[in-house]
């Protein structure tokens, strides 16, 4: 499991030092660091405020460990939520944050997940893209000199590493959510109408089996565990991300998140983004999947409900914020008004933002399943790398859905 605690309990109450209290309870553990320096900064410039953050993710399950939270007596001020079938879990718990001086400047498209009957209720973090993040000198080393853009293209790539003494991909199949949310995504957003089609699947009029996107798209999934890294069901996010960063394989399904990570391990990585094509239609396959992780919100109610909303203004409108957000967390900014140079986000970034510019991006649509049904393709999908049997997969993921619809 990769948790990391970065500070405790609390919040909410006024210390003896007569100092208020926010809680912070988040879920991206590559920001940690980060996160704890820019908190040092908050408190620096608002002597008044202390901030204590917990941050859980990576292997374990933030949602589950969220609700625990608040099955308790220690509910955080301030959370992550991804939106959609999320936001519908917590609205009764949520701030309306629409009055907020930020709220305007936030891009459209990383409005609609967290808005319900016109109101926003979360800061979105920043918008992401993944697909097969790939090293540029591996693949010159293997002869690659076209980016395989197709099923086929892919494979004959992945032959020539593997012939070359390459691992192709570094595949952490241990992580539910490379699996659950990530790459079940690939048939779901290929779709013709995605959220039809996950409509579809709520009342029955659609069904996983027969799905020809579905069926190509366990070609993919083949064709990852054929040119695979050994062990990949063991292979847990920061084995993953670390076999990739130290140049023992050549490409691995993940997104511009990992960043930060690749570059505390080998900041000299030449590095891209590859699209996940479940066909051999290059232009139809020529897609990254964009979308916005995760959002801050405000527990509404919080006895500091307002000093949370005052960290939250500061976190996206002040330099020291706005600094940390790019240069340090290294993330696409989901804000009109805050831009930044692609050479500071880093190569993965500059990949998807040229990708989204060429109207080349697909979205995410996992947030829009029924609770818990990520989860269960998680582990559908494992018992697949570990037994594959393509019948029976597709019949598992309808199952699992069938049996968590409302």
């Amino acid at each position: 499991m990769c948790s990391l605690v970065v500070a405790g309990c609390g919040g909410g109450k006024e210390s003896a030092d007569g100092k208020k209290t926010i809680k912070i309870f988040q879920y991206k553990v590559e920001i940690a660091e980060a996160f704890s320096r820019l908190i040092t900064e908050y408190e620096t410039e608002h002597p008044d405020i202390n901030i204590e953050i917990e941050t859980v993710g990576g292997g374990s399950d933030y949602g589950a460990a969220l609700k625990t939270k608040f099955a308790g007596s220690e509910h955080p001020d301030i959370f992550n939520v991804a939106g959609y079938r999320e936001l519908d879990t917590w609205i009764d718990s949520l701030e309306d944050l629409s009055g907020e001086p930020w709220a305007n400047d936030v891009l459209d498209v990383a409005k609609e997940p967290m808005t319900k009957d016109g109101k926003l209720y979360g800061q979105p973090l920043g918008l992401e893209g993944y697909g097969f993040i790939y090293n540029k000198d591996l693949f010159k080393q293997a002869g690659i000199t076209e980016l395989p853009k197709t099923l086929s293209q892919l494979q004959a790539a992945a032959q020539k590493l593997q012939d070359a003494g390459i691992i192709p991909f570094s595949n952490g199949y241990q992580e539910w959510w490379v699996l659950g949310n990530h790459n079940v995504n690939v048939p779901f957003a290929n779709q013709a109408d995605p959220v039809a089609f996950v409509q579809g699947l709520n009342e029955g009029t659609e069904k996983i089996p027969g799905n020809p996107v579905f069926e190509d798209w366990i070609k993919l999934l083949d064709l990852t565990l054929q040119y695979s890294n050994k062990n990949p069901l063991t292979t847990d996010y920061n084995t993953q991300v670390t076999t990739f960063a130290t140049g023992e394989a050549a490409m691995m399904q993940q997104g511009n998140w990992t960043q930060v990570q690749i570059d505390g391990i080998n900041p000299d990585l030449n590095l891209g983004i590859l699209p996940m094509p479940i066909g051999d239609d290059a232009d139809a396959s020529d897609k990254l999947f964009v979308g916005v992780p995760n959002y801050y919100v405000v527990n509404k109610e919080s006895a500091v409900k307002e000093e949370a909303k005052d960290f939250l203004e500061w976190l996206v409108t002040s330099e020291t914020g706005k600094k940390y957000m790019t240069e340090e967390f290294k993330f696409i900014p989901a804000f009109k008004s805050i831009t930044t140079d692609t050479e500071v986000l880093g190569d993965l970034a500059a990949d998807i933002i040229q990708y989204s510019d060429d109207n080349k991006a697909l979205s995410w649509y996992y947030s829009r399943f029924p609770e818990g049904v990520p989860q269960e393709f998680g582990a559908v999908m494992q018992a697949y790398v570990a037994k594959p049997d393509p019948v029976k997969l597709l019949e598992d993921l309808q199952k699992s859905w069938d049996s968590l619809k409302k």
